[in-house]
């Protein structure tokens, strides 16, 4: 545990490098990445991302919710309890950011507000920074 920080809060999750998240950098198609690579979560909040651009928000939600649970998943095999700093700064805690923030606007679009208020306590909760970084408010 830090010592500069809450001495109540655990330290960080910081996950580890996904691969797959190469794939997508070097212009591999997103639906080829997450068959190939179904754990990535990265993969799942870029299928999500371009549902919700094309204004398929059931589509985005199904894509980004798979891609949270994957996410979930990784945290707490990464140490992970349930709450704590998943930091923005940290690139690979980005999918599961990004997965969150993609089931926030999915969930938005469908007006399934407890969801909308659930998913942006988390995203906060993680990392404040987060928010702005996704857009999200």
């Amino acid at each position: 545990m830090s010592l500069h920080g809450n001495l109540l809060e655990p330290d960080d999750t910081r996950l580890p490098v996904d691969p797959a998240a190469a794939d997508l950098t070097a212009g591999k198609d997103p639906s080829e990445v997450a068959a190939g690579s179904p754990s990535s979560s990265i993969a799942w909040a870029v299928l999500a991302e371009r549902a919700l651009d094309a204004g398929e928000s059931v589509a985005a939600y199904a894509y980004a919710r798979t891609g949270y649970h994957r996410g979930l998943d990784q945290l707490r095999r990464n140490g992970w309890k349930g709450f704590g700093p998943v930091p923005w700064s940290h690139e690979p805690n980005q999918g599961f950011l990004r997965s969150c923030g993609a089931l926030l606007r999915a969930a938005t679009a469908i007006g399934e507000a407890p969801e909308v208020e659930r998913l942006r306590t988390l995203i906060n909760d993680s990392d404040p920074e987060a928010l702005a970084a996704l857009g999200v408010s």
